[in-house]
């Protein structure tokens, strides 16, 4: 039976390839981007495909309203979600001293409010019914400190220790959040955090945005509380508990300083 499923930052990336994974699985989708000529694009491509319905938002996310807009507009027609990614996100590259502040609270806006306050929304309507699943778009930037991207990493860490609360909460209603933790992936967040003067070396072994979508969608269809994606992220990821965090932090700038 098909599924009604809502993705926010659906217009392209990582969002964009989950809608079309769903839509394969014959699922209606809701879209939700900033960009809505993007969306209907994606919507006239993915109903004539797939023969299933679509329905898109243009909505910033990161405007405190926003996405309780995004829910009352969905109430008021009548929608049900079944499924919730909540995908939207931006980083940025700099020393937060010297960072633009408007940019930084658009970021912890869209990449921590929008996301709990969607979660919140939705959640008791699927607790209601008994079922639904929910997945948040981590990172293995969720593991440590980020110097030189402070604010981004502390958004992705709330991100997944906020993941792992809520799913153990409602887990006995039969729903599931599931918390996608992935390394560097082929998207635009590279143009996004406006990394003016630095170009990230090209790394032939990058996953594709459709790679890291399909593990995602895999690890929501199993329930699982946390998926990273890759081995060496896994195994880099479980490994900084096991060191000093001051040492970690002084890893973690080295590494950020030679992708950039």
């Amino acid at each position: 039976m098909s599924k009604t499923v809502l993705i926010t930052g659906a217009s392209s990336g990582i969002g964009c390839e989950f809608a079309k994974i769903h839509a394969e699985a014959k699922d209606n989708l809701i879209l939700v981007a900033r960009s809505i000529d993007k969306l209907d694009e994606l919507k006239n491509e993915l109903e004539e495909k797939h023969n299933i319905s679509v329905f898109t938002i243009g909505k910033d996310l990161s405007y405190p309203v926003a996405a309780k807009e995004v829910y009352d507009e969905l109430k008021e027609k009548g929608y049900s979600v079944d499924y919730l990614i909540n995908n939207a996100g931006f980083g940025d590259f700099g020393l937060f001293a010297e960072s633009d502040w408007n940019k930084q609270e658009k970021m912890i806006n869209l990449n921590i409010i929008a996301l709990a306050h969607l979660t919140r929304l939705f959640l008791p309507d699927m607790i209601c019914r008994r079922s639904g699943k929910i997945l948040n778009v981590a990172s293995t930037a969720s593991f440590q400190p980020g110097p030189s991207m402070s604010v981004y990493f502390a958004t992705k860490a709330f991100v997944l220790s906020f993941s792992e609360a809520v799913n153990e909460e409602v887990r006995e209603h039969g729903i599931t959040v599931t918390a996608l933790c992935p390394g560097s992936t082929k998207t635009g967040f590279h143009s996004v955090a406006a990394m003016e003067g630095r170009k990230p070396p090209e790394r032939e072994n990058v996953p594709s945005s459709r790679e890291v979508a399909e593990f995602g969608y895999r690890a929501m269809m199993k329930g699982k509380a946390v998926a990273i994606h890759g081995f060496k992220n896994s195994i880099l990821a479980n490994s900084v508990r096991f060191g000093p965090r001051s040492l970690v932090v002084k890893l973690a700038r080295k590494m950020q300083e030679k992708k950039y």
